[in-house]
């Protein structure tokens, strides 16, 4: 028995674990500790009644013969992805198809689990900072990484890679630094995928919480996108479903270029009525979107019917406005955030077009510095910047999904907690 040896190349443990294990160790020191966190992205607001409703219908249906399901459909029941097609994208001028939608159980896996279609020689690009299963998930399959750095100097943008990669990932608005493209910007993404014909994996996990107009809220909107990008969802900050588990991926049948594979393969998973592909074997329409169907139907039984049912009331006009409320709710805690700690001294980003805020640790302090700080000293839960990448040194990132309430006082902890002499002097006083 041999294990794969690629998985020797990961960190020891999982970021969010270690900051777990801090927390951990506080408290037995400290059991009294009110901590606060403001770190992971956890949601703490309740489902929207039409959620709950439809999970009730929903259940009740399980209880009965004539309404009972069993396994469902790999790509996700009908009724869902026809919803998805009509008000996520179709009702924004963006030409998607239900056979393009495959529902999940959250981005999270998607995005892990799509590189297993893409060839170990890959180049793969992601941006520095990033989201770590974007590079776990690559370091497992031996791929080679090509960073770009994204800065307060580039104004978080990153540049066009200096050499040809095959994979881009991208996330906007952007987890940790809270940051977003606009479409101009997209733009220089999708012309330079469609010229060097690469795959862009793009993360839109947060793009409820845009408010700006020229924010993308998919990458199709930029023209040729569906030529050379999978699109991820989630419904987990979106609705409140980090329980719940539900998102979806759009593969467009378009999406050019597609991965190599044996040529009886590819036509057997392509459902054309010619048997002979290309003398190269080469990009086929629609044969990556076959690929996916055939891995999700080999690998995973389908979300439950309950989840689905409970993504279907989010379309309703009930469900559209309870979720939009509770976002509201969620970015009126960024936006608090934002002000208080800018007026304490902090240099802040993010926060505006996401729940997130990623924010500057006092000169001299690492961010796991800075992280021990608040912890010690005010109680408070953040998440240190170099988890996220060697540029995210010196920053911590900060959530706006805690309560009102909880937010509020972490602010106020944090302000008189810091030295008289503000932020610049509060490594003198780290514990």
């Amino acid at each position: 028995m041999k294990v794969n040896e690629n998985f020797t190349g990961l960190s020891e443990n999982y970021l969010f674990a270690d900051i777990a294990k801090k927390v951990k160790a506080f408290k037995m020191q400290a059991p009294d500790a009110d901590v606060i966190s403001l770190g992971i992205g956890d949601v703490t607001q309740p489902l929207a009644p039409a959620v709950i409703e439809a999970l009730h219908k929903a259940a009740d249906e399980m209880a009965t013969a004539t309404t009972f399901r069993g396994y469902g459909p790999e790509r996700g029941y009908d009724f869902l992805r026809e919803a998805i097609v009509t008000h996520d994208f179709r009702a924004h001028g963006i030409d998607i198809e239900a056979d393009e939608v495959f529902v999940s159980d959250g981005a999270k896996s998607d995005i892990g689990n799509f590189q297993e279609l893409l060839s170990p020689e890959c180049v793969v690009a992601v941006t520095d900072p990033v989201y770590p299963v974007y590079v776990d998930s690559n370091v497992m399959a031996g791929r080679r990484i090509v960073a770009l750095p994204c800065t307060a100097e580039n104004g978080f943008v990153p540049e066009l890679p200096s050499e040809h990669v095959d994979v881009i990932y991208l996330c906007y608005p952007n987890n940790p630094t809270g940051t977003t493209l606009n479409k101009e910007q997209l733009k220089v993404w999708v012309d330079y995928a469609i010229s060097e014909e690469a795959l862009i994996l793009y993360d839109a996990a947060y793009e409820a919480y845009i408010q700006s107009k020229d924010v993308p809220h998919s990458i199709y909107e930029i023209p040729g996108a569906k030529q050379c990008a999978v699109e991820f969802h989630s419904y987990s900050k979106t609705a409140g479903f980090t329980g719940i588990r539900c998102g979806y991926t759009v593969v467009p049948k378009a999406l050019l270029p597609a991965p190599p594979v044996g040529r009886r393969a590819a036509s057997q998973l392509l459902s054309k009525d010619e048997d002979v592909l290309p003398p190269t074997g080469g990009a086929r329409e629609g044969l990556l979107n076959a690929l996916w169907n055939r891995r999700q139907s080999t690998k995973f039984n389908g979300t439950s019917y309950l989840s689905q049912r409970a993504a279907e009331a989010i379309y309703t006009p009930e469900g559209k406005a309870q979720t939009k409320a509770t976002i509201a709710y969620y970015m009126g805690n960024a936006r608090l955030m934002r002000e208080a700690l800018t007026v304490m001294g902090f240099k802040v980003y993010g926060g505006v077009d996401s729940p997130y805020l990623w924010v500057s640790t006092p000169k001299g302090m690492t961010s796991w510095e800075f992280f021990d700080w608040m912890l010690h000293s005010a109680h408070v839960v953040c998440t240190p910047g170099a988890g996220f990448g060697g540029q995210g040194e010196g920053f911590v990132r900060l959530t706006a999904f805690g309560t009102h309430e909880n937010t509020e006082k972490a602010l106020e902890r944090i302000r008189q907690t810091l030295p008289r002499e503000g932020v610049v002097t509060i490594q003198e006083r780290t514990i």
